[in-house]
C-alpha cells in the first residue's frame, strides 16, 4: 500500500465530501448576556465553523482573521470568567492576525492554519509568555525559546491566542489530585455542569473549546490527559502517534509516553492542526473511509457504570445501521498493564523533569520542586500532597535493570493488546467509552474515577482518539477511537465518519449544577 504524508492526506479530506458539510446542530451564543456590548459580527457561527469554511471565507474577502480573533477574545473576556479555562491572552495576538490578513491579501496565505485562532496548554514553551505547567515555582521569567510546535504552528500563520490552565504538574503531583486544579490558575469548570470536573490534565483546552474560545487547541498526553478532557467537554482530541509531533520545550513526565496533539470541536480541524504540528509526517493511509465494511471492536468497559454502557449500545446501532460491523471485543493484559505503567513513569519523570529544570529559573531539579511547594502554601490551597513527586525522587534510575524490564514488558503487553485484538477480530479500529459522566469537583476527596480505556494506546505510543459519542442527561460521553503504530491518518478518516453519523455534539449550557436525577 503506497504511503502517503498527513498534509496529503488532510488535503483529500477537506476537498472530500466526508469532511464537508457535515450538518452539526447549531447553539446559542452562550455568553452574549455577560457582555459589556455586542459580540463581534462575523456571518459565521463560531460553535460550528471548520477551519476549510473559515479559510474559504478568508480568501473570498469576507472575513478577515483579525475580526476572527477579536471575536473570540471577545468570548474568552465574556464567557471564560464561568469557566477559568484560560490563564492569560497573547497580547500580540492582534498583530498575529493583523500578519495574516496582509499575507491573504497579497495571496500568500502559508495553509490551512494561518489566521487561526490557537490556544496552547501552559506546559508548552512560550518565549514571551509564561510557561508554568500551573506552578508557581514556573511562574517567573518565561523560557528561552518556543516549543518546537510552537514554532511550527507559528511558522504556519496560526494566531497563538493564549495559554490555557491544567491540572498542575499534568496531574503528575498528588495521589489524590482534583483535575483542572492549579496553583496558578485555580480550578478549571466543565462548561456543561459548572460543578462537575473537566477532567485532567488538558482540562482548560477542553474547556475553552467547548465555550467556542479558541478554533484549536493544543493538549499533551502521558495517558488520557488529551482523550478524558475531550470526552468529559463534548469536543474531539486526537493523541497522535509516539514521536509523531515533537515533544521539545514541553514540560515532560516521560519520553516514553509523552505527546502534544489536537483538540478542536470537530475532526477536520483536529486532523488539519495535525498536519501542522508533524509536518505532514509519513503514515499509512491511502484515501478518506466510510462506515460501510469496517469492522470495529467495541470494548464496553462495563465498570464506568450502566448509563454509558447505554450510551455504548446506541453507538453501536448508528454505526451499524451506517454499514460498519461492530463486534464486542475484551483487550487482555491489562491488569499487569496497570500494575507496570506507574513505576516507570516515577523513574521517567525524575529523569526528564530534572533534564527539563536545568532549563528554567527557579527550582533546578525534583528535589528543589519538592522543597519549593513544602515552603509555598498556596501550592497546597486543593489538594496538599505532593506524593508522587517524593516517590519519583526514590524511584530506581532508568539505568536500573529492574526499571528496563518493567518498561519492556509494558512496552510489550499494551501494543499486544492492541495488535492481537484487531488481528483476531480483522478490524479497522478498536473503541471504547472515554469517559463516564463528569463528577463532581471535591478538592478534599479529589478525582474518584480511574478510567482504563486510554492506557493500552497511551503505553503502546499508539494513536487514540476521542469524538462525541453521546450524553448521559447533560454530561457528555466520548467514543474512543484505537488503531496500530502511525496509522493516525486513518483513524482520523475514520473518526470522522464516526463523527458524521453519531453526530452527538451539542453546546454546553453552563448549568450551576445537576442533581442525581438530571444525569439519568
Amino acid at each position: 500500500m503506497k504511503k502517503r504524508s498527513v498534509a496529503t492526506l488532510i488535503a483529500t479530506l477537506v476537498a472530500g465530501s466526508l469532511l464537508t458539510g457535515t450538518p452539526y446542530p447549531r447553539a446559542e451564543a452562550a455568553g452574549a448576556d455577560d457582555a459589556g456590548g455586542p459580540p463581534p459580527k462575523l456571518g459565521v457561527d463560531l460553535d460550528t465553523v471548520t477551519i476549510p469554511e473559515l479559510q474559504a471565507r478568508m480568501a473570498d474577502g469576507s472575513l478577515t482573521s483579525s475580526a476572527l480573533t477579536a471575536a473570540y477574545l471577545w468570548r474568552i473576556k465574556t464567557v471564560d470568567p464561568r469557566i477559568h479555562a484560560v490563564l492569560r491572552t497573547d497580547p500580540t495576538a492582534s498583530r498575529q492576525a493583523a500578519a495574516s490578513d496582509a499575507r491573504h491579501r497579497h495571496g500568500g496565505a502559508r495553509g490551512p492554519l494561518d489566521g487561526i485562532p490557537a490556544l496552547l496548554k501552559d506546559n508548552v514553551n512560550t518565549r514571551d509568555m509564561p510557561t508554568t505547567a500551573g506552578s508557581l515555582a514556573l511562574a517567573g521569567s518565561p523560557p528561552d525559546t518556543d516549543a518546537a510546535l510552537v514554532t511550527r504552528l507559528r511558522d504556519a500563520g496560526a494566531v497563538i491566542l493564549g495559554k490555557t490552565n491544567l491540572s498542575e504538574w499534568a496531574n503528575f503531583r498528588a495521589t489524590k489530585p482534583t483535575s483542572g486544579w492549579s496553583a496558578v490558575g485555580g480550578q478549571t469548570s466543565n462548561p456543561y455542569v459548572l460543578d462537575r470536573n473537566p477532567c485532567g490534565s488538558s482540562s482548560g483546552s477542553a474547556a475553552a473549546l467547548a465555550a467556542s474560545l479558541a478554533q484549536v487547541a493544543i493538549g499533551t498526553e502521558t495517558d488520557g490527559s488529551i482523550v478524558c478532557p475531550a470526552g468529559m467537554n463534548g469536543i474531539v482530541g486526537h493523541k497522535p502517534s509516539l514521536g509523531l509531533v515533537s515533544r521539545a520545550g514541553v514540560v515532560p513526565i516521560s519520553a516514553e509516553q509523552d505527546t502534544a496533539g489536537p483538540m478542536a470541536r470537530n475532526v477536520t480541524d483536529a486532523a488539519l492542526t495535525l498536519s501542522v504540528l508533524s509536518g505532514g509526517a509519513s503514515d499509512g493511509t491511502t484515501r478518506p473511509v466510510g462506515l460501510r465494511g469496517r469492522r470495529i471492536g467495541l470494548w464496553r468497559l462495563p465498570s464506568l457504570g450502566p448509563e454509558v454502557d447505554a450510551v455504548m449500545s446506541r453507538t453501536a446501532r448508528k454505526l451499524r445501521a451506517a454499514g460498519a460491523e461492530v463486534v464486542e471485543v475484551t483487550l487482555p493484559y491489562q491488569e499487569r498493564l496497570a500494575e507496570l505503567e506507574f513505576p516507570v513513569l516515577l523513574s521517567e519523570f525524575h529523569r526528564d523533569i530534572d533534564a527539563y529544570l536545568a532549563t528554567r529559573h527557579g527550582p533546578r531539579n525534583l528535589a528543589e520542586l519538592i522543597g519549593f511547594n513544602r515552603a509555598h502554601p498556596a501550592e497546597r490551597t486543593c489538594f496538599a500532597g505532593q506524593e508522587l513527586f517524593e516517590q519519583a525522587l526514590a524511584a530506581p534510575a532508568v539505568t536500573d535493570p529492574k526499571y528496563r524490564a518493567m518498561r519492556a514488558e509494558s512496552k510489550d503487553l499494551s501494543r499486544r493488546s492492541i495488535d492481537e485484538t484487531m488481528a483476531a477480530h480483522h478490524l479497522d479500529a478498536i473503541a471504547s467509552p472515554t469517559n463516564p459522566p463528569a463528577w463532581t469537583t471535591d478538592c478534599a476527596r479529589g478525582d474518584n474515577d480511574v478510567i482504563p480505556s486510554s492506557t493500552p494506546a497511551a503505553v503502546a505510543g499508539y494513536p487514540s482518539l476521542s469524538v462525541p459519542a453521546g450524553s448521559v442527561g447533560e454530561l457528555p460521553v466520548g467514543l474512543l477511537l484505537m488503531a496500530g503504530d502511525h496509522q493516525d491518518g486513518r483513524l482520523l478518516s475514520l473518526g470522522a465518519a464516526v463523527e458524521h453519523r453519531l453526530n452527538a455534539w451539542r453546546a454546553p449550557r453552563y448549568l450551576p449544577s445537576v442533581g442525581p436525577d438530571a444525569i439519568r
